[in-house]
């Protein structure tokens, strides 16, 4: 099945500032398909010009945007949204052959990402503000939410549409302008939603995208970090690039939303229904080929229900198929590259080496291509692991045994991150006992499919600041300003 566009014109290879699509200094970066590492197209690789100019562009159109009605905005977003649900299709192809996840995947990521496209258009008209009764005659006072000006975006590879969809919808709804920058693994699905951004309406120098390879991404983004017209960034990735940011933004004092790294601990406790909770790993765990912030990375499993729930979830595992995009039967698809690959085999080897034992899965599949690694489960999982100290982002499932419910929240916590966790029970008090004590942004209760466009996201600890989607996701766009008129008596 080839994955081909009904609409050529979507796959759009320049930068986008000030409203036109634009080269750069004639460098170029590859995207490459991660099944079968052939080229789809070249991207210009930028660099710092290709930053200063849409940096120029978003300051110049602020402005105007952000006088712009709230009503008028929010009608720009909505035709946005239809456009963006108009072309699902063709925008899942592009997901699918740039990123490696099932066609299915990527037909409904789009559906995702148009979520927080309407969620935001209605949102954009109730940036409300507050009347303060005055402590003295003659004297109003309000409170006046406003946009904070041109926010920088810097997108992950995992989910190209929804995570620009996720951080451009605020910023467009709030009334502010944007220059971004997506990852290097992914740049046709967010050149795709800008295209269909302009077509809906968005003003010229409103949104603006640069893209750039690794090496040269650092020369893009310290540009807008020095710049003080910046007054935003908002980023996706890990805990180390997160604190970079946070430091580099210190001297222009940018505001600043960071959803990095997790290490999410799924439990399994003894009274949970055990086919109920498979499933929801199956969904936590699986989705994207794990690689996803929220996948639950570390599992422990009552050791009363333990060796059951390691044969359920054995049988589901290795039942997955694995296979590309372009073959409606793949379940799994290939991993984003070459990097990625070898950081779940060195998981896995460190695993087998102090103990743990595969009971499906644990290598690679050479016969379908560079990137694909079988789902893999593995039993007798414990702290002293790679896997339990770092992400694998890969189809990977450690299960640990734990006794007692005190021990395995402990151990539950004992890591840096928190962004998400999961667990499984139907004692409605250790429900809410173990909800409270988890140190996590989001917590999944006998459920595995936490994302919504109306739900606050984001982590704790190392797992950064700030939330995405709900109304808390606008408020991270807005400053609140105080406006005090007297002698009105």
């Amino acid at each position: 099945m080839p994955l081909t566009l009904t609409r050529p014109d979507l796959q759009r290879t320049a930068n986008f500032i000030a409203g036109e699509w634009c080269s750069t200094d004639g460098r170029t970066l590859d995207v490459t398909d991660p099944a079968t590492g052939a080229l789809i197209a070249q991207v210009p690789d930028s660099g710092a010009e290709a930053a200063r100019a849409a940096a120029d562009a978003a300051h110049a159109a602020f402005p105007a945007w952000r006088r712009t009605p709230a009503k008028q905005r929010a009608q720009i977003l909505k035709r946005w949204n239809d456009l963006v649900l108009a072309h699902q299709d063709d925008l899942g192809r592009l997901i699918s052959r740039e990123q490696g996840k099932p066609l299915a995947e990527g037909i409904g990521e789009v559906a995702y990402a148009a979520s927080y496209i309407e969620w935001f258009a209605e949102e954009a008209t109730r940036a409300n503000g507050d009347v303060i009764p005055a402590p003295v005659p003659g004297r109003r006072m309000f409170a006046i939410r406003e946009p904070v000006g041109v926010v920088a975006a810097i997108t992950p590879w995992n989910f190209p549409a929804a995570m620009i969809a996720r951080k451009i919808a605020p910023a467009l709804a709030a009334g502010c302008t944007v220059v971004c920058k997506p990852a290097e693994d992914t740049p046709l699905t967010s050149l795709a939603l800008v295209a269909l951004a302009a077509q809906a309406g968005v003003p010229a120098g409103v949104l603006n995208i640069v893209t750039a390879s690794r090496e040269r991404t650092p020369e893009v983004v310290d540009v807008w970090l020095d710049d003080a017209r910046v007054r935003k960034i908002t980023f996706t990735g890990s805990t180390p690039v997160g604190k970079h940011l946070a430091r580099r933004s210190a001297d222009t004092l940018k505001k600043l939303s960071l959803e990095l790294g997790g290490n999410a601990p799924f439990i399994v406790f003894e009274d949970a229904d055990l086919h109920a909770a498979v499933d929801g790993l199956m969904a936590a765990k699986f989705r994207n080929g794990g690689q996803t912030c929220v996948c639950p990375n570390r599992v422990f499993v009552h050791e009363a229900v333990h060796d059951e729930f390691a044969e359920l979830l054995a049988a589901r595992v290795s039942a997955l198929r694995v296979g590309p995009a372009s073959d409606p039967s793949s379940q799994i698809g290939p991993m984003i590259n070459a990097r990625a690959i070898e950081k779940i085999e060195r998981h896995v080897q460190d695993a087998v080496a102090r103990g743990a034992r595969v009971l499906t899965g644990g290598a690679r599949l050479p016969a379908l291509g560079p990137n694909y690694f079988a789902p893999t489960v593995l039993v007798n999982a414990d702290a002293t692991m790679a896997c339990a100290c770092e992400e694998t982002f890969g189809p990977v499932v450690p299960l640990t045994r734990f006794a007692d419910e005190a021990e395995v929240v402990a151990q539950a916590n004992d890591t840096p991150f928190g962004l998400a966790a999961y667990f499984y029970s139907r004692d409605v008090r250790r429900i809410w006992r173990v909800a409270d004590a988890l140190e996590a942004g989001i917590v999944g209760i006998n459920e595995g499919a936490l994302a919504a466009e109306a739900a606050p996201f984001g982590g704790v600890k190392d797992s950064g600041y700030g939330r995405e989607g709900s109304v808390h996701g606008l408020d991270d766009y807005l400053h609140t300003k105080y406006v005090c008129q007297g002698q009105l008596d």
